[in-house]
């Protein structure tokens, strides 16, 4: 990890977790060419999975932290593919974030903007993404939010 990274990190109050194992029969991140794909991480923080469904159960606040915590787990996929030199990593290319939530709910936008201020604050210049933002009735384990990337990578 770059020392600037690490800093902002610091500065938000968190640490770059190991990065999860997979939980089915598929692999955290795929390189081709300069761009890394990496598999949707599921919200979850030291206690476990964050759980919830939004507009019933969760509210915004709580879903962008979850949000949050999806991006902080794509950035520690990108930090094992990278084999711990986040100094390879030249651009957040597009997220694709799935909002557990009721039918209703239409801030879905908002809930994702939790990792996409997470990579602005993290990375600066190499943070701004094409995105999509999508309500879904339910996700893995009752997670509130799941997020996948692509990134671009040396």
């Amino acid at each position: 990890m770059t020392p600037e990274i690490q800093a902002r990190l610091s500065d938000l109050g968190l640490e770059l977790p190991a990065a999860p194992a997979p939980a089915a029969n598929y692999v955290s991140f795929v390189q081709t060419g300069d761009l890394l794909h990496v598999s949707g991480q599921v919200a979850a923080d030291a206690s476990g999975f964050i759980i919830g469904k939004l507009g019933d159960s969760m509210d915004v606040d709580a879903g962008v932290a979850a949000a949050q915590r999806c991006a902080l787990s794509l950035l520690a996929q990108v930090n094992a593919a990278c084999d711990g030199d986040l100094s390879r990593l030249k651009r957040v290319v597009k997220l694709g974030g799935f909002v557990n939530c009721t039918s209703d709910f239409t801030d879905q936008p908002k809930v994702i903007n939790g990792a996409s201020d997470f990579f602005a604050a993290v990375l600066g210049d190499a943070a701004p993404h094409a995105r999509s933002a999508v309500g879904v009735s339910s996700l893995p384990f009752g997670v509130a939010v799941e997020i996948d990337g692509i990134f671009q990578i040396d």
